[in-house]
């Protein structure tokens, strides 16, 4: 009996320590700890960024012109040409030969047209004596015009066996960069065969070619009226970037993609842009005011861009924003956050609206350079502002 009450008095007791508990609501929820950052309004440099490609602005593929054997070879696997260098010599002998027989021919031409003029001469004056019949005369002329025409032949048999001794010797079209040599020294080649001896590429200068989105292309249209526009371009694993100016626009937009692509030209002087090498471009336009605030503040929700800001009583609310570009780690907004409001930059995770957060650490708007989301949805819609971002 004694132990039912026992028993009795501990259930009664925990049943009014739980109806207790619930009745005062329980502990307060600890702050979330987080890291801050303030939002600051500067002037910014507006720039479109992308992935280009370096392209030649010449490249051919050499070719013979005339057949046979190639007796000499002048030219080594990447080695630079200028125009008009040897590349290699095709056995002239037979265009020799065809040359010095076109001109024997020309020469015994014009002795029997000489022999001709003289016998025309002579019948001449023997017909106006009535002396010869008329059709002497007529054959003496018509023979004299024959001639005259062989000599017109022979002297284009002449000329087209010195182009073809020229083309005996194959030199370079272009100034450039040889690739690897196809058809060396030794091998006997046809007359326009379709064997490639070797290509040349012309490096200096180069072009890069990359697409933008078509939303860009007012602001671009409108720079180059203002004079040249500026591109930086930088390869994966290259400190130094290459400056250059953007030389030609397309004339229409990709239906498919609603991209336009874009030229721009580089010197190359030190060879640093190779043909078909892949680049993170810069296109320089100009500069703009912007609330800037670290790229790890800016998240990725159903409805956009949006970043937590802290209250003045330590709790956060949500923030639609709108990212203009990224500059140097830090994202550019057009709007939705003031200049020097707080952001939370770390611990976005355990936040929701109304969430009391302890700062853990507060830092300028340009202090931390750390790629985020924020970073990698700007650049995904291929625009971008300042320099620094296609670092």
């Amino acid at each position: 009996m004694r132990v039912i009450f026992a028993v009795t008095l501990v259930l009664a007791a925990w049943s009014c320590s739980g109806e207790a508990e619930k009745a005062g609501g329980g502990r307060p929820a600890r702050p979330v700890p987080v890291a801050v950052a303030t939002a600051v309004k500067k002037t910014v440099p507006v720039n479109i960024q992308a992935v280009g490609n370096v392209e030649t602005m010449a490249s051919v593929a050499v070719k013979t012109q005339v057949g046979g054997l190639i007796v000499d070879q002048f030219v080594s696997d990447s080695q630079d040409v200028t125009e008009g260098d040897k590349l290699f010599l095709i056995d002239p002998r037979p265009f020799q030969l065809a040359l010095a027989e076109a001109e024997a021919k020309i020469e015994r031409d014009h002795a029997l047209l000489e022999k001709a003029e003289e016998d025309l001469a002579r019948y001449a004056r023997l017909k106006e004596k009535d002396v010869i019949a008329k059709e002497s005369y007529d054959h003496t002329l018509a023979q004299a015009r024959t001639l005259r025409g062989t000599i017109k032949v022979s002297e284009a048999e002449r000329d087209r066996a010195k182009l073809d001794l020229e083309y005996a010797n194959v030199r370079s079209p272009i100034t450039g960069r040889v690739g690897a040599i196809l058809v060396t020294k030794g091998n006997v080649i046809k007359a326009n065969d379709d064997r490639t001896l070797l290509t040349i590429n012309r490096i200096r200068p180069i072009f890069v070619s990359f697409s933008v989105p078509e939303k860009h292309l007012p602001d671009i249209m409108a720079r180059m009226k203002t004079g040249p526009v500026s591109v930086t371009v930088q390869a994966d694993g290259e400190a130094a970037s290459e400056t250059g100016v953007l030389s030609a626009l397309n004339n229409t937009v990709d239906t498919t993609t609603g991209a336009i692509r874009l030229k721009a030209t580089f010197q190359n002087a030190d060879a640093s842009l190779w043909p078909g090498q892949f680049v993170r471009v810069t296109l320089s336009l100009d500069t703009r005011q912007g609330v800037t605030a670290p790229t790890q503040a800016v998240q990725e929700g159903l409805r956009g861009s949006y970043l937590y800001v802290v209250r003045p009583d330590n709790t956060v609310e949500t923030r639609d924003v709108k990212v203009y570009g990224i500059v140097g780690g830090e994202a550019v907004l057009d709007e939705g956050v003031a200049d020097g409001e707080i952001v939370v930059t770390d611990g976005q995770l355990r936040l929701s609206p109304g969430a009391a957060v302890e700062a853990k650490g507060k830092t300028g708007g340009d202090a931390d350079k750390k790629p985020g989301a924020g970073q990698d949805a700007a650049k995904a819609d291929g625009a971008s502002v300042g320099k620094e971002g296609a670092k």
